[in-house]
C-alpha cells in the first residue's frame, strides 16, 4: 500500500485493473463460460473495487469501473481508426501532462473571474498559473479592462487555444508556472489540484511582494488558513481562498 501510494494516481488506476484481467484470464483455464459483455463488466467493476481499497480518488474509482466497458462499446461500433488516433493526439496535446503534474484541466466559472476581476488593484497586473484555454482571463479583460493580464500553460494545444483567443488583451506564455517569476503580480490566480499546493505556498512566500494577494480556486494549501473566502455558487460548488501575502 505504501509503494502504491507514491505513484501517481493514472498509473495506481492502470494498475488497478490487473486483479480483473488475471481473472478473466484464468477463468476460461478452469472451465467456468461466461459471456463477453459480462467479463467486461466484471475486470471494470474489479479494478474500481481495487481503487476504492487503494483509497484512489473518486474520479479514478468511476474512470476504473467504466473504462473496459465503455472500450468494449466503442469496438463494437464501426469506427474509422484514425478517429482513435485523433483524440490520442488532442488528449496528448491537452491533458497527457496531468500524469506527470498531475494537475489536470479544469475550466473557471464566469463567478470566479468576476470576483477576480474586484479584488485587482487600478492598473494592477493579474497572472493565471495553469490558465487553460484563456476563460478567465477573457472574462477579467471584459470587466477591467484597465489590469495588464498574464497567463502560463503547459499544454501546447491549449495554450495556443488561449493564446489565440486573448491576443491583445493578455500575454499568454508556454511552459512551466514554476519558471514564472510571481513578484511582479499584485494578484496570482491558480486553479490546479491538491498535489502542487504545499509548493506553490512555498513559491509564494519566496517571491511574492507584501500586500499582494494569492487566490486559489477550491484547492486548499495545507495547514494555511485563507483570509477570505467566497462561495462562487457556481456549477462545481467551487469557492476562492485568498491570502494576503506578509
Amino acid at each position: 500500500m505504501f509503494a502504491i501510494a507514491r505513484l501517481p494516481p493514472a498509473f495506481a488506476a492502470l494498475l488497478a485493473h490487473v486483479p480483473g484481467l488475471v481473472l478473466v484470464a484464468i477463468l476460461p483455464m478452469l472451465g467456468v463460460p461466461a459471456p463477453l459483455s459480462v467479463v467486461v463488466a466484471a475486470v471494470g467493476v474489479s479494478a474500481a473495487l481495487v481503487a476504492h481499497l487503494w483509497k484512489l480518488p473518486v474520479w479514478w474509482r468511476l474512470i476504473n469501473l467504466t473504462f473496459v466497458p465503455m472500450l468494449w462499446l466503442a469496438l463494437q461500433v464501426e469506427i474509422a481508426p484514425g478517429w482513435f488516433l485523433a483524440g490520442f493526439l488532442v488528449l496528448a496535446l491537452t491533458s497527457l501532462g496531468a500524469v506527470r503534474t498531475r494537475v489536470p484541466l479544469y475550466l473557471s466559472s464566469a463567478r470566479a473571474a468576476e470576483a477576480l476581476a474586484e479584488r485587482i488593484p487600478e492598473g494592477g497586473r493579474l497572472i493565471d498559473l495553469g490558465c487553460g484555454l484563456g476563460g478567465p482571463l477573457a472574462r477579467v479583460h471584459a470587466l477591467r479592462p484597465d489590469v495588464r493580464l498574464h497567463g502560463v500553460e503547459a499544454a501546447p494545444l491549449n495554450w495556443l487555444i488561449a493564446r489565440l483567443r486573448l491576443l491583445g488583451r493578455a500575454q499568454v506564455g508556454l511552459g512551466s508556472l514554476w519558471d514564472v517569476d510571481l513578484a511582479d503580480y499584485d494578484v496570482v490566480y491558480a486553479y490546479l489540484s491538491p498535489v502542487p499546493m504545499a509548493r506553490l505556498w512555498d513559491k509564494a512566500r519566496a517571491e511574492m511582494r507584501p500586500g499582494s494577494l494569492l487566490i486559489s480556486n477550491t484547492f486548499e494549501i495545507p495547514g494555511v488558513t485563507p483570509d477570505e473566502i467566497v462561495e462562487l455558487h457556481d456549477f462545481s460548488h467551487a469557492r476562492l481562498l485568498i491570502r494576503r501575502m506578509r
